[in-house]
């Protein structure tokens, strides 16, 4: 029985890409208890004997190769898992007695915003899908939610406004209908600007460190109480993403 959860998120931009560049070694050295991935870009047969030590895999790979997709590893047994958007691989729902956990791949809006309206209509729906777990346990949600919620959240604020996907007036409303019903677990410790989970990878922008935090833990706020400590990994390199870290006092058991 653990009654301290660690739980890793992390856009690895390419599970198979990312095998190569020290992943195997972080996960060692954290430990976490659950391991959240987006944008793995795989099919499980195309990644053998990835994290043996993990007794629970669960993937949901995109129909198009190469694109897209999210996994979890896992320690503990759900009691349910469930797979929706299912052609693109964005979403994963693992239920445990007295959480869900929900590991999420956002659509991007595209470069010069092409599918913000697809975005609008996807943030809506899922939320009804978050509200409708809500009603049943607390939901802990994690991944890359492709937005920065304000400007402190960004480098750039006032040039991208309304004309970079991940800051519109439209996404950022989308992520506001969320904070109704979650709490952002990182903010509750750490109200610093230039907190950043993501740096493209031209023009030397992560050295530099101007970024974007788009990546995120969100907590039922009934389940505030829970949360210990959530972070960004921001000294962990692989990926155009750093990974985050959410400790979270649930109780499960491992089986």
């Amino acid at each position: 029985m653990a009654s301290h959860l660690k739980i890793v998120s992390w856009n690895v931009n390419g599970i198979r890409a990312i095998l190569n560049k020290g992943f195997a070694e972080f996960v060692s050295k954290e430990e976490p208890d659950i391991l959240c991935l987006q944008e793995t870009k795989a099919h499980p047969d195309q990644v053998d004997k990835l994290l043996a030590n993990y007794g629970h895999h669960f993937w949901n790979s995109a129909g198009k190769k190469g694109y897209s997709g999210t996994a979890v590893f896992s320690k503990f047994k759900p009691i349910n898992v469930s797979y929706n958007s299912k052609e693109e691989g964005r979403v994963i729902t693992l239920e445990f007695s007295n959480f869900y956990l929900v590991n999420v791949y956002v659509p991007n809006s595209g470069r010069g915003l092409p599918k913000l309206n697809y975005r609008k209509k996807w943030d809506a729906d899922f939320l009804k899908y978050l509200k409708k777990l809500d009603k049943k346990k607390p939901v802990v949600l994690c991944g890359d939610l492709n937005v920065a919620h304000t400007e402190i959240d960004l480098a750039n604020p006032k040039s991208n406004y309304n004309k970079t996907a991940g800051y519109t007036q439209i996404e950022i409303d989308g992520f506001e209908n969320y904070l109704k019903m979650f709490v952002y677990t990182f903010r509750m410790f750490n109200k610093s600007p230039e907190q950043y989970t993501y740096w493209a990878y031209w023009n030397n922008l992560r050295a530099r460190n101007i970024g974007w935090r788009i990546d995120y833990f969100l907590i039922s706020n009934r389940a505030k109480s829970k949360v210990k400590k959530s972070q960004i990994l921001s000294k962990i390199m692989g990926s155009d993403h750093a990974p985050i870290r959410l400790e979270v006092a649930f109780n499960i058991s491992k089986s």
